[in-house]
């Protein structure tokens, strides 16, 4: 994949701005908004001119309408156009976080499981919001305040200059001490700010995960502990804010010490120049206004800088995100013949170094029923998200007939596929929500009512008062375990799926539920090749093929009668579950 950015250059200014130009901003709006700025700067530099005329040839009757029309005019043309100029930025930058935040989430949503296996939810959300608000107050405040701050510091320089060059050379004769003492300043408050905003994304990631199983944390009593957890990710946010503080309080005083060190050698000395005739009230009056004019700039472009650096910690994570291999749903052929066999050939999977699967060699028959069994740890859930293509394998292949899977195109590869879960996950929203989720196409009513009463969703259904558009809550909280496999049943008929997996989708299901569940998955396995995971041998029992699996090699294949009197293992499993059953 082409890497557009440089991510190993890290605080570099390129990536900042090939952040900001692949976000596609509206430049018109942006270079309006900057004029108007710049306008509001210039005017604002006429003002203390104005002052200096109307104190040296003050008087009532000396004071002109045309002289006031033109002082109140520059008023109003500097009020509209600041105004317009921060309407103007503020959408430009909207306009780019907005930007941003879609390419991240595109990205986010197209890159492979073995992101997500490696990264946190809180982290993730932190990249989408917090990171790219860090993006829109650079754009849509502090560039234009460095801009027109330069603008603003240099022709009050160059003003301070014609009005008394003595003067302003003594006053300036400060600015070295200042800069030595900011600029180590400066770059504390820059590895403070990197890492706060490290620690704030590990923040919301427990608070994230915390929440997101709350009913956890109460039935295993983990109240105090995450009291604790949480506690520490608040104490070091603390941390980190009260030395924010200190500097801020070293800072604050600094800066008002050496303004009033300003101003108190400008009035000294300018009343001096003004009684010996040097310069006039007015100039004096003119030369503090244009000080001013530099030193709140100052301020400002100080404030850039943190917040630049700040900007360039947020840049660097969201480009290392944009710059992940994604899942190619481009290449490949969309003719995918599900009437052949599946064959998964030598397949070897090894996850950071560990050996999960080592030379898995069977075939996967059209039509019929293939069950995995095996202890804990076998690897067959593993197996599932081979096929399922969110892994590549380490070594071998999976074919159906004989081509590659990965030679499909993975959308079309994964639209033949159904799944139904251990727990069948469910989205926020309504029962109908959940049953019609991933389908592209506009879902009739007929069929919605059809899949529901093949996998009994009905039967609870039609006794909510709202039906299909019941909410069901987050993860489906509000219905029970075997309401929501129901659901996942459904979800998956109406794929009309020519490949069916099912996870163990009855092992967490009361023996009433289960039968319910195990009627809808009978209906849903109906002339589709199926490929079942199950730790009890029940559900599996009369499956065409079963593979059996341990610490990743298939010790046995056959049918159930096959390897209960030819597979020592699998022989244990059954009769440990025959007198589990006979003893209930």
């Amino acid at each position: 994949m082409r890497r557009e950015i440089d991510i190993n250059k890290k605080g570099d200014w390129k990536n900042f701005i090939l952040l900001i130009k692949s976000a596609n901003p509206p430049k018109w709006l942006f270079i309006i908004g900057v004029l108007l700025s710049v306008t509001t700067t210039l005017v604002g530099l006429l003002l203390p001119l104005l002052t200096k005329k109307f104190v040296d040839g003050f008087s009532i009757s000396s004071l002109s309408k045309g002289q006031i029309g033109i002082f109140v005019s520059v008023l109003l043309i500097q009020a509209i156009s600041s105004a317009t100029a921060i309407y103007l930025l503020s959408r430009v930058g909207n306009q780019v976080v907005a930007n941003v935040r879609h390419r991240l989430w595109k990205k986010m949503i197209v890159l492979p499981i073995s992101y997500y296996d490696d990264s946190q939810t809180g982290e993730n959300v932190s990249r989408v919001t917090n990171d790219t608000a860090i993006l829109k107050g650079l754009i849509t405040e502090h560039i234009t305040n460095f801009l027109t701050g330069i603008i603003s510091i240099i022709g009050s320089f160059v003003l301070l200059l014609v009005l008394d060059w003595k003067m302003t050379l003594v006053t300036f004769s400060i600015i070295p001490v200042i800069v030595l003492i900011f600029i180590p300043i400066g770059k504390q408050m820059s590895k403070l700010s990197k890492a706060t905003q490290d620690e704030t994304a590990k923040f919301t990631s427990l608070i994230s995960q915390v929440f997101s199983e709350i009913r956890l944390v109460k039935v295993s009593n983990a109240e105090s502990t995450e009291m604790k957890n949480g506690g520490k990710g608040i104490n070091k946010l603390l941390a980190f804010g009260i030395k924010e503080g200190k500097l801020h309080a070293l800072i604050g005083p600094i800066i008002s010490f050496v303004l009033m060190l300003i101003l108190v050698v400008i009035i000294g000395y300018g009343g001096v120049r003004v009684s010996s005739g040097a310069i006039t009230a007015g100039a004096l009056v003119a030369y503090i206004l244009y000080l001013f004019q530099i030193i709140f700039p100052v301020t400002q472009i100080t404030h850039f800088f943190t917040e630049l650096q700040k900007t360039k910690g947020a840049t660097e994570r969201m480009i290392s995100i944009l710059d992940l291999d994604e899942e190619d749903y481009k290449y490949g052929d969309n003719n995918i013949d599900t009437n052949l066999p599946i064959k998964i050939n030598y397949l070897s999977f090894a996850y950071k170094e560990e050996d999960i699967l080592k030379d898995l060699n069977f075939t996967i028959h059209p039509g019929k029923v293939t069950a995995i069994v095996g202890p804990s740890g076998s690897g067959k859930t593993t197996l599932f998200s081979l096929i399922e293509r969110f892994y590549s394998p380490t070594s071998g292949e999976i074919l159906i007939g004989n081509n590659p899977i990965d030679n499909f195109n993975l959308n079309s590869w994964r639209k033949q596929i159904g799944y139904v879960a251990q727990e069948s996950p469910l989205i926020i929203g309504s029962i109908k929500d959940n049953i019609c989720y991933g389908i592209d196409r506009e879902v009739t009513d007929s069929e919605l009512v059809q899949v529901s009463k093949m996998a009994y969703v009905d039967q609870f259904v039609n006794e909510l008062a709202d039906g299909f558009n019941t909410e069901v809550g987050e993860r489906g909280i509000k219905l029970s375990g075997g309401q929501r496999q129901r659901i996942g049943i459904a979800r998956a008929l109406l794929r009309d799926p020519k490949l069916l997996m099912l996870d163990e989708a009855t092992s967490n299901l009361d023996s009433r539920s289960e039968l319910v569940v195990q009627n809808a998955l009978s209906n849903l396995m109906q002339g589709r090749t199926t490929l079942i995971i199950a730790h009890r041998l029940s559900t599996v029992i009369d499956a065409d093929q079963i593979v059996f699996l341990d610490k990743g090699r298939i010790t046995g294949v056959g049918s159930h009668d096959e390897l209960y009197n030819s597979h020592k293992m699998y022989k244990e499993f059954a009769d440990q579950q025959l007198r589990a059953n006979s003893t209930v």
